[in-house]
């Protein structure tokens, strides 16, 4: 829809240009390079004006970013590569199936400017019907991944009192399964939190655009075991899961949301207040492709 209403923008605003001039006609011999910018402009400003303002005061300017080398994710074939070697077992047919016919031959996707690039994950149901029991199978394959360095500080808690995932984060994953079926491994746009710092769990959630969704803690993971130069130092841009919600006390009040981040010269795991802002941290969140 906010690419429909941004190709209608750019046509307007041409319909409104008089070629009375040299310059202006050249312009207008350019139509797509002027209507690309045009729709690049609208579509920003209706992100903007989109913007819920509530928790508005949960943001702060953030200068963390990538620093660890990571620049976009690494080539998907070697995602599946890496993946494969913790998990033999994985089927990815249906995977590269669709990434060849939909990402790169289908004329029509469009992914929005924040997304980084595809990343493969591994479908839910793969490992146990238990979410929290998933998760824990990443955390193992993170730790071998990172030389047994890593610690997570939710050890034993991230049974179904603890730890759920947040309904929109399920529903848009059902129709990415649905889109992707016969696969072990999902390929989805995302982006590595950037796009979020600065801003609390529960306010990057209020101001997800169109299709975005907050990823869980087990793609989050899945991504780090994928793409090594993530998170490998204390200045990089710490890791919040919106997709998942956490409760610190298991009392059935799921405030929290997981997080990774960098301390003691290892990659770390835990929890924190969905309303705690940090300039450091950022949420990492997807896209699901129409």
């Amino acid at each position: 829809m906010m690419e429909d209403a941004a190709k209608h923008g750019a046509k307007l605003a041409l319909d409104k240009i008089e070629a009375d001039s040299v310059g202006w006609q050249r312009v207008l011999e350019n139509g797509d390079e002027l209507r690309t910018a045009i729709a690049e402009i609208i579509v920003a400003k209706t992100r903007e004006l989109s913007f819920s303002n509530q928790y508005a005061n949960e943001e702060v300017t953030s200068n963390y970013g990538y620093l660890s080398g990571y620049q976009k994710p690494i080539e998907i074939t070697d995602q599946i590569d890496i993946l494969r070697s913790h998990w033999p077992k994985l089927n990815p047919d249906g995977a590269i199936r669709y990434m060849r016919e939909q990402l790169f031959l289908n004329p029509k996707l469009q992914l929005p400017s924040w997304v980084e690039g595809p990343f493969a994950l591994i479908r839910p149901g793969f490992f146990s019907n238990l979410y929290g029991e998933e998760l824990e199978e990443i955390l193992k394959a993170l730790t071998k991944a990172r030389g047994g360095k890593f610690y997570n500080y939710r050890d034993g808690q991230l049974g179904p009192k603890y730890l759920r995932q947040n309904t929109r984060t399920v529903a848009m994953t059902n129709l990415i399964m649905e889109q992707q079926s016969g696969s072990d491994i999902l390929i989805v746009p995302e982006q590595f939190g950037i796009c979020h710092r600065g801003r609390s769990v529960r306010r990057a959630r209020e101001v997800f655009v169109g299709n975005e969704f907050g990823e869980g803690a087990k793609n989050v993971g899945t991504m780090l075991i994928t793409n090594p130069n993530r998170l490998k130092h204390y200045d990089d841009l710490y890791l919040d899961c919106p997709g998942d919600e956490y409760a610190l006390v298991a009392d059935g009040g799921f405030s929290s949301a997981p997080s990774f981040y960098f301390g003691a010269e290892r990659v770390e795991f835990g929890a924190h207040w969905f309303g705690s802002v940090y300039g450091s941290c950022g949420s990492v969140s997807a896209f699901l492709p129409q």
